[in-house]
């Protein structure tokens, strides 16, 4: 296997999801490196957000990624030879108010990466739109429409249910002029 430091974000990212999953914990890629991959990276993201699914114990998630060289440092991890840090923040695995059913994977040299779908991804960056005005969220989640199909009709769906319906008519256009042909 290739060394750490000349590991791209996806890969340390498929690197620690398998590593993980060999010792019975089960995370998924979400946040702004999930956007990375899904716009080819377009949008670039210091930190790997990894949800734990199953609810493992931050004792036993410490010690599994001891094994692979990374340390804890306050709430995030740290390998001494990668630019990137991985985080874990509290599940449950959701966008909005609503659990991500669809989760995707990406085989790499170094291993099963698994992430947001493109559509759940667009949600969970409007999300940040639609609840903390964060123009950054819109930015991203136009980014993975622009490289990846997305269901627009269920983003529109997910955005009624979460009191978002206006705001989704107003920034519909852009979504539709983003999508690949």
């Amino acid at each position: 296997m290739k060394p750490v430091r000349e590991m791209t974000q996806a890969e340390i990212g498929a690197f620690v999801v398998s590593h993980l999953a060999e010792q019975g914990i089960d995370v998924v890629l979400s946040g702004g490196a999930a956007v990375g991959i899904h716009s080819g990276d377009a949008y670039v993201s210091g930190d790997l957000d990894l949800v734990n699914t199953r609810l493992a114990k931050r004792p036993a998630i410490a010690e599994a990624m001891a094994k692979i060289g990374f340390r804890e440092v306050d709430r995030h991890f740290r390998h001494p030879e990668s630019p990137f840090i991985v985080e874990f923040p509290p599940g449950p695995l959701a966008v909005g108010a609503e659990p991500v059913t669809s989760v995707v994977e990406h085989h790499l040299p170094t291993g099963v990466l698994r992430l947001i779908s493109p559509t759940d991804c667009v949600k969970d960056r409007l999300a940040t739109y639609y609840h903390w005005k964060d123009r950054q969220g819109l930015i991203q989640a136009i980014l993975v429409a622009q490289h990846q199909p997305v269901d627009l009709g269920e983003i529109e769906r997910w955005s009624r249910s979460e009191g978002k319906a206006r705001e989704f008519r107003e920034i519909r256009p852009q979504l539709e002029a983003a999508s690949p042909r």
